[in-house]
Order: structure tokens, then C-alpha cells, then sequence
């Protein structure tokens, strides 16, 4: 009797194989009736003919050298500026990061040449005149030429007698004798912002407010695009092994960006490389939230020598936090959603997404990008941080999770690079405008109800495009996100959009959502480290890739399926009704096969049981819930309540040169001679004021040091963004949990949750 249940049991175990076997076949084969795109014409879509391409590489820290930028100073303006029938003041830096703001300048362009003999600048209330010589072209003037020539690529002038450009806002007025040549006024300055000057509608050039504010030495790259190219698309946690993989296989170069850094495979690889020869250089963020780890010091200080680790932040940082998750490896790039930890990289917590770009291109590209990053004014030496840095007590990492989902190469039809908060929202945006058929989108969290990508995809759910929206549902942001699923569902029962959230349940296949994704029509799947967030968009340094392509959308498109519908690997819908009948064939025999030994008396029918015994099994039992704490972020955008304290204190000597005077490899240069074209189009309109200018006061405004009054990075912060000082290196380590023992990060967080002071932003 038990040998015919065995036979039974082996059916059963064929439908569920073939159904395995038949769920792990590669994604996008044979979809829908959609013509193919070809890599000519998928170019052609993510890519504008008249754009100007990647540019002079050696002109990095003049941003409107590049490109333009959401927010930032346009060529447009320039060229409007240039026009003028007369000199004009077309930039401003009052508030550089050196001690005492030495080296402030203002530059003017001079379209002629013209003598300086009795030229004069007042700010009403000092005056200094200028040299008795002649200039012509773009020109900055400074009481301490010296610095200020570490500052800019203009020619630098010294000015006779004494003038302070004021950090609060002022008014510049330059004379030629009693004649005035031209006056400009100017806003409150943040550390380390430059001032440029912009355009009024009819053409002519602005003064005061008019301006936009630029942080110094920021880059400000247009999007580019390369065509038809290898890619290998993975997710995490399943596939730690192909990132340990890339690592282990470079032969020239690593050239490694993150946020933060605890994953011990991933620095034995590193250090790895450097052994064999291979230059291997790393960028982190110097302050990240909730502080830099034990395990991260531990791991840098054991690194080899040959290792350069610098890490980037401080007052007056470029970007508020460095925050991608990339690494440049020889001719490749990988790009994922995941911080180089065990709970990203390492498989053993966060559902993220990741790809590799095989491609020169888009390396020589990230390599340029990683180098004007990696030798800016604001980033210092490991060992020089180190000496001044505290540190704080990190989680284990957890057990890897299943490998269900392997990678997959594909041939994609174009590729992006992305970078914020250079180009990326806006193309992001004209993305989401072109979508026709579907956009998926998974993120940790949604900033706000009123961000620009989000009420564009509301709009593309109005014209009948179908929008899903994954969001995690993590203790630390569960009520938000589930509080936006019920306002956009409503939004959505109002108008009849075609629009469904979802909180994920992972059932055990991970911890949690960290990965920042869009799916778009299927063809289109942005990959990398952006967040829907003004933060992220704005303020971060971020890096994404677009992958054009079916193949490829329907990899991402299918994992997406399966952790919105919360099962395994996702089986073609086409196959259902296959493996269903078939299982219900198997039924009916085990029906017939039971009731035939209900005659002999072996069973008691219907209306009696067989046990688990019967089976030769034991009785089936859940899996227990696992109680490891995992290692997690969940605040890696919320803006610094105030200068890092491990950061140094200003010194007065000369800043590091800036990214202008970044210049590629040759190697770099030959790839970046392939076609590789810019994309230009975002709007000219200043920035637009951080997300917390506008948010519900939620805790009481910082005082003193902690407010960042001076600091610039959090200018308008306080009242509208949580107190984080308390997870901050160097703060007060006397805080207790209930048993007297200094709490872990988790503890610390997890004490945030009471409702009196919001989630950061970042994840």
C-alpha cells in the first residue's frame, strides 16, 4: 500500500518539477505582438541629434562647461551673458569652505579687450580698485589670487585694497571712474555655493535673486547614451556571488563608489586585486546616517596599503551625501541598488537590483564621473578621517537567503547613464511621459505625495497606462507607505485610474525592499541608486543606468511580478492552465486510487484520516521566524542636522584642485571617442527648494553647532527634519536601552518610531 502512495507522490513530484523547471526558463521570449525595436532605433529614442556630446573632459568644475542641469546654470545663460554690449558679473563665490572664506572672488566677462586703469568695485561699504592692466574674456578677481586660482578655471586677477564679499547676501557695484559698468545683488550663500548668473524671459541678463546657486565643483553632466551593448542583469539577495565574481576577475582597475562599506568578501576581494597589481581605489560617504560602523573602520584598516580610500562629505560638501552604489571594473560596470554590505551585496537581507555593462563606453564614463568625485575639494584621505572619526556598534549580518533567480545576459539595445543630481530627474520624468502600456515601480519609500515623478506617473495613469507601485513595509516605514498605498488608491477609485500599491510581502525570499527600480512598457528598466525623493534627485550623488531593450525589461519586469504577487520565480501565465490540469488529473487518481482501497478496507473513506505516518513523514511544522536582526540603512537620505563631527575643522590650507583639473586616462579617452552622445534638455528654471522647506514641522529647530547655520548642507533644516545628532558620530554615547547597555543601531532606531520625529528620507 505504501509503495502505490510512493507512486502517487512521484506524479505528484513530476507536475511540480516540470512547473520549476518550466518557471526558471529565461524571461521574454515570445511576449506580445509588439514589434521589435532595433539598437539604431532605440538610440535614437534615448538620445537627441542635436545634443552636444560628453564635451571637454578637462572642464569638470564649471558646470555649464558639460552640459546642463536641473536647476543648475544653462549655456543658454552663458551665451545670453556673453552677448552683452558691455562687461558683466556672471559669477559670485562669497562663501568658499577655506578658513576665513579666503580666496572669494567674483568673475566678470569682458567681451573686448578692455584697460582696468580706473576700474573700482564697492560693496557700499569697503571699495578695492583693480590693476592697471588689460583683460579680455572671463576673468576672476580676488584679494588672495593664489587660493582663488585652486578655485576656478579663469584667469585670476588680483584686486588693490579691501573688499569682503558677504556670506548673508550683498551688493556689488563695479565703476569705471564715475560710470557704472554693471551691479549685482545676491541672497544669504551656503558654504561652498558659487552664484551664476541667469536670464530673464526677453533675453536680457538678471541681477540679484535672478542668479542660481551651484555648489562648487559639483559636476554637471548631460545624460548619455550608448548603443547596442552585452548587459547581465541580477537580483539580490540571490546572486551575491556574480558582484564577488566582477571583482575577483579585474585586471587593470576597481574603482569602487558607496555609501557605506561593511562587507568583508567584498574588501578580501579588493585587497585581493591591489596584491595583484590591480589599481583599486574607493569612495565612500564620510558621515553616512546613524554614523560610520565598527565593522567599516575595521575592515579599511586592514585593507592594503595599495587600497586609496578617501571618503567624501563635511561642511559645504558637494552633494549631501555620496550615495551610489557602482564600481568601474577594467572595461565594465557595475551598477546595483545595494550598499557594498552583507545585507546588500552580500545576499543576506534587501531585494535589490543590479547590472553589469559590459561595454567601454559606459566605464569610461563612470570612471570620469568616479574621478572628478574621488579628487574634489571635499573628500580627504581614509587614514586623515580616521584620526578624527567615532564610530558605532553595527548588527551581525544574517544568513544568505534562497538563490532562486540567476542572472541573465541579454544584449540591451541602448544604454544610459543617469547622475544626479546632474541630469537625472529630468530624464527620469521623460521617461515616465513616454511610457504607453505599463510602468512598475519599486522603491523603500515614496518622499512625498506631491513629487515630480509621482504626479507624473499619476498622469500616465490618466491617459489608461497601467501603474503598479511595490513599496517595502519594514517597521520604519510601513504606516507611511501604507498611509500613501490608501491616498493614491483612493486617487485612483475616484478617477478609475489604472493604478494599484502594494506593501511586499516577502515570504521568506528576502528581508525587505531596498531596491530603487522602474519598469517601463516592459523595454525600459532603470537600475541603481536613486531614490523617489527631492533629497536623492537634488542634493545626493547618485547613479543610475536606463536599460532599453525587451529582453531585459522583461527580466526586471519579472522579478518585479513575483514580489508583487509574493511567490517564487514567476511561472508564464500561458503555462497555468497546462500545470493546473495536470495536477488535477493527478487528483482525480489519487481520489480513484483512495476510494479503491476504502473497498479493501485499508482506509476509512471520506469520513475517516490518514496521518502523516502513513507517509513515512514526520508532522509538517512552519519554519520558525528568523530572530537575527539583519544589518540594515533605513535612513540613508534624510539631510545631516549639521557638519559631521568626524569631518576636520577647516585648517586654511589650499583646497584640493577641483574637477576641472580631472583629466582622463588615455584609455578613456579612445572609449569615450565612440559615439556616445549627450542629452540636454531640462528645463532653465533655479532649483527648486529642498523637500523640507515645505515640510510640516515635526521637531523643535536645532541650536547652535548642530543647526548648521554656517554649515550650508542643512541650511533650512531644522523644525522641518528630525533631530539625527543622536546618530551621528561623536554623540552623546551615555544613551541606554532598558537594561543599562549602550543600544545598537537597531535599538537607536527603532527608539525613532514613536511618532515624535519623522524617518529620513534615505534608504
Amino acid at each position: 500500500m505504501r509503495a502505490r502512495v510512493a507512486v502517487l507522490a512521484l506524479l505528484c513530484s513530476l507536475v511540480v518539477v516540470a512547473t520549476v523547471a518550466v518557471a526558471f526558463a529565461p524571461p521574454g521570449g515570445g511576449g506580445d505582438d509588439r514589434p521589435a525595436a532595433s539598437a539604431s532605433e532605440a538610440l535614437e529614442r534615448v538620445t537627441h541629434p542635436s545634443a552636444s556630446p560628453l564635451g571637454d573632459l578637462t572642464a569638470g568644475s564649471d558646470p555649464r562647461a558639460d552640459g546642463r542641469c536641473l536647476g543648475g546654470p544653462t549655456p543658454e545663460a552663458r551665451a545670453v551673458t556673453e552677448s552683452a554690449d558691455g562687461p558683466r558679473v556672471t559669477e559670485l563665490y562669497p562663501n568658499p569652505t577655506t578658513y576665513g572664506n579666503v580666496g572669494e572672488f567674483f568673475a566678470v566677462y569682458v567681451p573686448e579687450p578692455t584697460s582696468l586703469a580706473n576700474w573700482s568695485v564697492t560693496d557700499g561699504h569697503t571699495t578695492a580698485s583693480f590693476p592697471n592692466r588689460t583683460v579680455s574674456g572671463h576673468v576672476a578677481f580676488s584679494m588672495a589670487p593664489d587660493v582663488t586660482a585652486e578655485m576656478t578655471p579663469h584667469p585670476v586677477v588680483a584686486l588693490e585694497g579691501h573688499l569682503r564679499l558677504a556670506a548673508d547676501g550683498d551688493e556689488l557695484t563695479i565703476r569705471d571712474g564715475n560710470r557704472t559698468i554693471d551691479r549685482v545683488g545676491y541672497g544669504r550663500a551656503a558654504v561652498g555655493d558659487v552664484w551664476f548668473r541667469e536670464v530673464y524671459d526677453d533675453g536680457g541678463p538678471t541681477s540679484g535673486d535672478g542668479g542660481v546657486w551651484w555648489s562648487h565643483g559639483a559636476t554637471c553632466f548631460p545624460v548619455t547614451a550608448v548603443g547596442e551593448t552585452d548587459v547581465t542583469a541580477f537580483a539580490l539577495p540571490d546572486a551575491p556571488d556574480l558582484v564577488r565574481s566582477e571583482l575577483h576577475a579585474a585586471e587593470d582597475r576597481i574603482l569602487l563608489g558607496g555609501y557605506t562599506f561593511t562587507s568583508e568578501s567584498v574588501a578580501d576581494e579588493l585587497e585581493s586585486a591591489a596584491a595583484r597589481g590591480v589599481t583599486v581605489d574607493v569612495l565612500l560617504e564620510a558621515g553616512p546616517v546613524g554614523g560610520t560602523s565598527e565593522r567599516t573602520a575595521d575592515l579599511l584598516d586592514a585593507v592594503d596599503e595599495n587600497v586609496t580610500v578617501r571618503v567624501l562629505g563635511g561642511p559645504g560638501a558637494r552633494y549631501r551625501y555620496h550615495h551610489p552604489k557602482y564600481a568601474v571594473v577594467d572595461d565594465r560596470a557595475l551598477v546595483t541598488t545595494e550598499n557594498w554590505n552583507p545585507s546588500g551585496v552580500g545576499g543576506t537581507s534587501s531585494r535589490g537590483w543590479g547590472v553589469v555593462v559590459d561595454d567601454s563606453a559606459v566605464a569610461a564614463h563612470l570612471a570620469h564621473v568616479f574621478r572628478a568625485d574621488f579628487e574634489g575639494r571635499d573628500t580627504t584621505t581614509w587614514e586623515r578621517h580616521r584620526a578624527n572619526a567615532t564610530f558605532v556598534e553595527d548588527d551581525p549580518p544574517g544568513d544568505p537567503y534562497p538563490a532562486d533567480i540567476d542572472p541573465e545576459p541579454f544584449s540591451a539595445d541602448a544604454v544610459e547613464t543617469l547622475l544626479a543630481p546632474d541630469n537625472a530627474e529630468e530624464r527620469l520624468l521623460e521617461h515616465i511621459r513616454d511610457a504607453d502600456e505599463s510602468i512598475r515601480i519599486k522603491q523603500v519609500r515614496i518622499g512625498s505625495r506631491d513629487l515630480p515623478l509621482l504626479e507624473e506617473t499619476l498622469e500616465a495613469a490618466r491617459r489608461g497606462v497601467d501603474v503598479r507601485i511595490l513599496l517595502d513595509a519594514t517597521w520604519y516605514v510601513e504606516d507611511e507607505n501604507r498611509a500613501l498605498a490608501h491616498d493614491l488608491e483612493r486617487t485612483a477609485d475616484e478617477e478609475g485610474l489604472p493604478l494599484e500599491v502594494r506593501l511586499v510581502d516577502p515570504r521568506g525570499r528576502f528581508e525587505k525592499i531596498h531596491a530603487k527600480g522602474v519598469v517601463i512598457d516592459e523595454r525600459v528598466a532603470v537600475v541603481g541608486s536613486i531614490n523617489w525623493n527631492e533629497n536623492s534627485l537634488r542634493n545626493n550623488r547618485e547613479v543610475a543606468l536606463v536599460l532599453h531593450g525587451e529582453d531585459v525589461g522583461a527580466f526586471y519586469a519579472a522579478v518585479f511580478d513575483a514580489d508583487w504577487e509574493e511567490r517564487s520565480w514567476p511561472l508564464p501565465a500561458e503555462l497555468v492552465g497546462v500545470v493546473v490540469l495536470g495536477l488535477a488529473l493527478v487528483g482525480l487518481g489519487a481520489r480513484a486510487y483512495l476510494e479503491f482501497e476504502d473497498e479493501r478496507g485499508e482506509f476509512s473513506g471520506s469520513g475517516g484520516s490518514w496521518t502523516s505516518a502513513d507517509l513515512g513523514v514526520g508532522p509538517f511544522e512552519p519554519p520558525a521566524a528568523d530572530s537575527t536582526e539583519r544589518d540594515f540603512h533605513p535612513l540613508e537620505d534624510s539631510p545631516p542636522a549639521g557638519p559631521s563631527p568626524s569631518q576636520p575643522s577647516p585648517d586654511g590650507t589650499p583646497p584640493r584642485p577641483v574637477a576641472d583639473q580631472v583629466v582622463p586616462s588615455e584609455t578613456d579617452r579612445a572609449a569615450l571617442s565612440r559615439p556616445v552622445t549627450g542629452h540636454a534638455d531640462p528645463p532653465d528654471e533655479p532649483p527648486a527648494p529642498p523637500a523640507e522647506a515645505n515640510a510640516e514641522p515635526v521637531a523643535e529647530p536645532l541650536e547652535g553647532p548642530a543647526a548648521g547655520g554656517e554649515d550650508g548642507r542643512n541650511e533650512d533644516a531644522a523644525g522641518a527634519l528630525e533631530d539625527v545628532t543622536a546618530e551621528r558620530p561623536g554623540t552623546d554615547p551615555s544613551v541606554r536601552n532598558d537594561h543599562g547597555e549602550s543600544r545598537t543601531l537597531a535599538e537607536r532606531l527603532e527608539a525613532r518610531a514613536d511618532g515624535t520625529v519623522r524617518e529620513g528620507d534615505e534608504e
